[in-house]
């Protein structure tokens, strides 16, 4: 069965995007972008909720990979990135999926706009061949969450307090004990953390 996994970056105080959806503060590695580079091949879906979405694809969407396979670091400004690079040509090619009531169409290669998220039709998803499914940021984390649907949690916790933002799981009415897989100290000052839902006995 395809798991879903999700990737965050998170404040020290918990909080995965500034008050206004801002990742200015996030803390480049260069061994994390590595990290995702290398695993960015085991996945072949994406899902988004609206502002996710709109953000992911005004940068993924547009750039341009260069002929050495680079291109623009989105937290290091004025470096290009290879490992980068690589995820934007994985993103483009992965089928992407768009929970919105209010979108009317999307543009990125490979989108599609779903009005709800049905957990009957992400568990369908889920059984159906292929690889990996990722899902990135805040209110389509805490649905899934809410339904026991996310396989593994992956945090890049970040040196930086920022006192108010947006927290990643908001609106989850019960708790879930998790079990750790991973947790590993980086050059930047950055742990990257993952984290596993126990399996039903």
């Amino acid at each position: 069965m395809r798991r879903i996994v999700t990737f965050n970056w998170l404040s020290a105080d918990g909080y995965f995007a500034g008050p206004v959806g801002d990742l200015d503060w996030v803390v480049p590695d260069q061994e994390q972008a590595q990290m995702a580079a290398r695993d960015v091949s085991s996945m072949d879906t994406i899902l988004f909720g609206r502002r996710t979405y709109e953000i992911f694809a005004a940068f993924w969407g547009r750039i341009a990979v260069d002929e050495a396979g680079t291109v623009p670091d989105p937290h290091n400004c004025g470096r290009r990135s290879p490992e980068h690079g690589a995820i934007a040509i994985a993103f483009n090619k992965m089928t992407k999926l768009v929970f919105s009531r209010t979108l009317d169409r999307v543009d990125w290669r490979n989108s599609r706009v779903l009005r709800e998220l049905d957990p009957r039709e992400i568990k369908r998803l889920k059984e159906q061949p292929g690889k990996d499914i990722i899902v990135f940021g805040g209110s389509v984390v805490a649905q899934l969450t809410q339904h026991g649907l996310i396989d593994e949690y992956q945090f890049a916790v970040c040196p930086v307090l920022l006192g108010s933002g947006r927290p990643l799981i908001a609106g989850v009415s019960q708790r879930s004990r998790l079990e750790l897989l991973e947790a590993k100290t980086l050059k930047s000052g950055d742990v990257m953390l993952r984290y596993a839902r126990p399996k039903s006995p």
